[in-house]
């Protein structure tokens, strides 16, 4: 359910000591929101605690955790209590759509007089998303499947490899609908594998294509690889399975869906471990029992390219991919005058990544956001399933709004495919399907040079990255090598994000198969908002725990199962 403001959470700790649990904007200790309880001499206790930056546990002049249920045997602690979203007290978390970061901790012994006993190793973190609605429909345990799974591939001693292998689906002979997608992650590998995309290739080939694996984008690479330009699934690190709404499906077996498949998994590999091998992909389950509306999927935001660039230095700087109104009023109004509907979207960045929105347009309007994440995080990224689903126009826009920081880097941040590069990328899962794969933009790159001083390049231009002509101080560097000699600095690197946000884009606007809409290469302006969306304005409630104000909260009880080490979550 979704009435009322309140959270309830449930605690179940291999303990007969105090239990900890909080909220950290980085998953350490340090300006922590803190609960800590548990029974001691039969009685239930629960105290509400923050840290300040330097650490100390501090007990809250205000109150804002509720305890409901408390209960220890010889073995465990049980304790359940709520709370409010937003309780307006500064050292509480506001609790949004955004993840969290959410710590753990306990002692064996219950807390004195003198406060919780310093907990040891006894302790843990993990990323969640707490109001990501669950999906409730439970599938048939005897429901068919089929594994996309990569079978013994040797990981490169070096941070970034991406893998691609092509399979073929399975022949059906009528139509089937994949209701779950679920990652398979090789046991022991779940942080080397940082992100899998499925993609729908071309149907002329022979099943020769399926024995090629191969480095992606690589100059050998299988030229049957460039044909697979359209994503079908996506799924990133920290997400688990994926499964449709009752009336949505991905559709299997007819001329229109898949029949080869390229699967293309990014592994992460920052300490270069050598002897790597990895047996990782997705599993699909599958029904013939029909659903009314087949899925899609748009990748939108920024086309993954040099020419998205980020100064060293910033505490935040903001990029911006674009789905424009000219893809979109060609798209749709050829395909789907009425619309597409969202109902879920997974929003992806790299390790300078702070913060994504999903912004949405129509007139001039600025709509409520399609999603947003605030407070992302590299290593947990997951489909948020939307509340309720959004209508997608002809002639609207979509914007991809990237928060990044840099402080920590004395060179360039640029587009790329390793995680030290970045990406602003947003997929939108969607139904009815229509033929349009991808809406993205690139920034245009002469204006970002301009701003540096650069005068003049090399033309034709013969080499990439290109290189420059003229001033003396830039003449025959490449443009990459000229933004990393220039001087930034904070003062600077906010002019040039300014400059960035206004210049031009170039219009990508991809069909399945490699085929481009009319609009594709075509120059756009950013759009004009007239109107900006403004959230309605969180409201404090009146700290109660009475029965009342217990019957109006949110229905959502988050359980906490911790055990040794080991910390997982399910919604009940």
């Amino acid at each position: 359910g979704q009435r009322g403001s309140r959270l309830a959470f449930r605690l179940e700790v291999h303990t007969a000591g105090y239990v900890g649990f909080g909220f950290s904007p980085t998953g350490a200790m340090a300006a922590a929101d803190i609960v800590v309880g548990g029974v001691a001499h039969g009685r239930p206790y629960l105290q509400d605690y923050f840290t300040n930056a330097n650490r100390e546990l501090k007990k809250d002049a205000q109150q804002d955790y509720h305890l409901e249920y408390a209960m220890e045997n010889s073995t465990h602690t049980i304790i359940e209590f709520t709370r409010e979203l937003h309780t307006c007290d500064i050292n509480d978390k506001t609790i949004t759509d955004s993840t969290v970061r959410v710590i753990w901790a306990y002692h064996h012994e219950d807390v004195g007089e003198a406060g919780p006993k310093y907990h040891d190793s006894n302790r843990g973190t993990k990323s969640l998303r707490l109001l990501n609605p669950e999906k409730t429909n439970v599938l048939s345990t005897a429901l068919p499947y089929f594994d996309l799974v990569n079978r013994d591939v040797p990981i490169p001693k070096k941070g970034t490899t991406y893998w691609c292998q092509m399979f073929k689906i399975p022949v059906f002979r009528e139509k089937h609908h994949v209701i779950k997608v679920e990652p398979v992650i090789q046991r022991g590998h779940e942080s080397l594998v940082h992100h899998i995309l499925l993609y729908q290739c071309s149907s002329s080939f022979n099943d020769s294509v399926v024995d090629s694996g191969h480095e992606c984008y690589h100059p050998n690479m299988p030229d049957a690889f460039l044909t697979c330009e359209t994503v079908v699934f996506a799924w990133a690190i920290g997400g688990e399975g994926f499964s449709y709404p009752a009336h949505v499906g991905l559709s299997l077996g007819t001329p229109l869906d898949p029949l080869y498949v390229l699967l293309e998994v990014h592994y992460d590999n920052p300490t270069y471990e050598e002897g790597l091998i990895d047996n990782s992909g997705l599993r699909l389950f599958h029904t013939t029992d029909i659903r009314r509306y087949d899925a899609g999927v748009i990748e939108a935001g920024l086309w993954v390219s040099l020419f998205h660039t980020i100064p060293p230095g910033m505490p935040e700087f903001r990029s911006e991919g674009h789905c424009t109104l000219e893809c979109l009023e060609e798209a749709l109004g050829a395909e789907k005058p009425s619309g597409i509907h969202v109902f879920a979207v997974l929003l992806h960045a790299h390790l300078a990544g702070r913060g994504i929105r999903l912004r949405h347009f129509r007139k001039g309007d600025e709509m409520k956001l399609l999603a947003y994440d605030d407070d992302f995080d590299f290593n947990f990224q997951e489909f948020q399933y939307l509340k309720e689903e959004q209508t997608i126009l002809p002639g609207d826009n979509l914007i991809t709004e990237c928060r990044y920081n840099t402080k920590d880097r004395a060179g360039m941040t640029w587009g790329g495919l390793s995680t030290r590069s970045e990406m602003c990328l947003s997929y939108l899962l969607y139904y009815p399907r229509i033929n349009l794969t991808r809406c993205a933009s690139i920034p245009d790159i002469m204006e970002q040079l301009q701003f540096i001083g650069v005068k003049e390049i090399y033309r034709p231009v013969t080499t990439w990255p290109f290189i420059i002509k003229s001033p003396k101080q830039y003449k025959n560097l490449s443009f990459m090598d000229a933004m990393n000699k220039f001087k930034w600095t904070k003062k600077e690197g906010l002019s040039f994000n300014k400059l960035v946000l206004s210049l031009p884009v170039n219009v990508r606007c991809s069909k399945t198969d490699n085929a481009e809409w009319s609009i594709q290469g075509m120059t756009a302006l950013p759009p004009d908002i007239a109107r900006p969306y403004k959230a309605e304005p969180l409201v404090c409630r009146p700290s109660s725990s009475s029965p009342l104000h217990r019957d109006r909260s949110r229905k959502l009880l988050v359980c906490v199962m911790l055990l040794g080490s080991m910390l997982s979550t399910r919604c009940l």
